[in-house]
């Protein structure tokens, strides 16, 4: 059985909470306290955080690397794209996610007022420019759920925790996002403080 050793509250876990439970496979989730952390995960996890999957001799670390690795091992229902062009575009689109998104929630988390009012606008520009591809479809890469989906999610359910305030510019992705939020993939895969994030 894989077991994810998984932060109740990060966002990175949340991603691959979210790839398990669409896969509605057998797992074992770990919880571990991210403000007093057990050896367990310097043990397995170099750089001591998470999320770590492990599935026997198999240790793999990084959220967007333990996501293609479950969608490979358990292909249905399909998060990447079998395209090889599209998967490629899909990665792409993940490393941005990661530099033009994700990277400002880490400075925001660190609380730092000026650098953190900074990203808000990042995330909050950024998330209003992609808002423009979901007046056209339904998620991200067209009509069907795939792992940008997945990789975006859990920031767009923090959004009231980071203090990022969404122009009506940004209606379409508000509209995504309550989309993404009634999958129950998405339900199950939330922990109680992250269920508390939102009310």
């Amino acid at each position: 059985m894989m077991r994810l050793y998984s932060g109740t509250t990060c966002p990175y876990s949340h991603r691959c909470r979210i790839v398990l439970f669409e896969k509605g496979m057998d797992f074992e989730v770990i919880d571990v306290d991210l403000q007093n952390k057990s050896e367990d995960v310097a043990a397995i996890n170099p750089y001591n955080k998470v999320p770590v999957l492990v599935e026997r001799d198999l240790i793999l670390y990084e959220a967007n690397i333990i996501n293609e690795y479950i969608d490979e091992r358990f292909p249905h229902p399909q998060l990447m794209p079998p395209d090889p062009v599209l998967r490629g575009r899909t990665r792409l689109f993940l490393h941005r996610f990661e530099q033009e998104l994700y990277s400002h929630v880490d400075v925001i988390e660190q609380g730092v007022a000026k650098t953190a009012d900074k990203s808000r606008i990042a995330i909050r520009d950024n998330l209003t420019q992609l808002s423009q591809i979901l007046t056209k479809q339904k998620f991200l890469l067209g009509d069907e759920f795939s792992m940008l989906d997945v990789a975006i999610a859990p920031l767009l359910w923090r959004l009231d925790r980071y203090g990022i305030q969404m122009s009506k510019d940004a209606a379409p992705m508000m509209k995504y996002a309550e989309r993404i939020f009634s999958r129950q993939g998405f339900i199950d895969a939330l922990t109680s403080p992250e269920r508390a994030m939102r009310k």
